[in-house]
């Protein structure tokens, strides 16, 4: 049947354990157990049983809060009857009964109703103060991690117009010098203009028809030798 004990964080807990005992030492148990001729040695053996395992549950309870009793972990269950076992052993060897204690373990926990309601309350604002610490915790992770590629992500744009700029400087500075060599010589620039204009147009061993006085076609005038005639000097 169902005890009643107190935690020590102030829970009242209600608790039934199975017990496994026998007999190991007739000549203490018959002489203590059978000196009512109203009840069998064993039903009294049993009622005598029942208050050393009482007040073992009692103080075992005493010394562990209700989070013990309502972990998940197996270990701390074990541990739990491991030590009212050992407190009623104690005490069957105290008073000579003439008993063993094979096992015993917890059978069954409640809670009185009054006190169940507060109970999930108080489990309930803790779970969701763990969930606002996950939650908190994930998304400073993940501003961490926002941030860490913007960084990156500006550093490489930086980087890219940096290279893009100094591409552009080195492209205009030789158009620069070519341009001053042309403005020397625009005869010598506008002849190398029509040459790179003309020089697509023969590529492939091409067929062209076209009229010879049309430029660049007409550096073809003639032949190489009047091509050379038209190169400026």
């Amino acid at each position: 049947k169902y005890d009643q004990a107190l935690t020590p964080d102030n829970y009242n807990l209600l608790s039934m354990v199975y017990v496994g005992w026998r007999i190991s030492d007739p000549k203490a148990f018959f002489p203590k157990f059978a000196n009512d001729p109203n009840k069998e040695p064993i039903s009294k053996a049993e009622e005598s049983l029942e208050g050393l395992v009482r007040s073992a549950k009692s103080a075992v309870i005493g010394k562990h809060p209700l989070a013990d009793f309502l972990s998940t972990n197996e270990a701390q269950f074990v541990k739990i009857e491991t030590e009212t076992l050992d407190l009623v052993q104690a005490q069957v060897s105290t008073n000579n009964y003439g008993i063993t204690i094979d096992f015993l373990g917890i059978k069954k926990l409640g809670l009185p109703e009054s006190v169940t309601t507060a109970v999930f309350d108080r489990m309930q604002s803790e779970r969701q103060v763990l969930v606002s610490a996950t939650q908190n915790d994930g998304e400073a992770k993940a501003e961490m991690i926002r941030s860490s590629a913007n960084r990156k992500s500006a550093e490489m744009l930086a980087d890219a117009e940096g290279q893009a700029t100094r591409i552009r400087a080195a492209g205009e500075a030789e158009a620069a010098k070519s341009f001053a060599v042309f403005q020397q010589d625009p005869e010598l620039a506008y002849f190398l203009l029509r040459l790179e204009a003309l020089e697509p147009s023969l590529k492939d061993r091409a067929t062209l028809i076209f009229d010879q006085n049309t430029p660049p076609f007409d550096l073809l005038k003639g032949g190489p030798t009047d091509l050379l005639k038209n190169k400026p000097r």
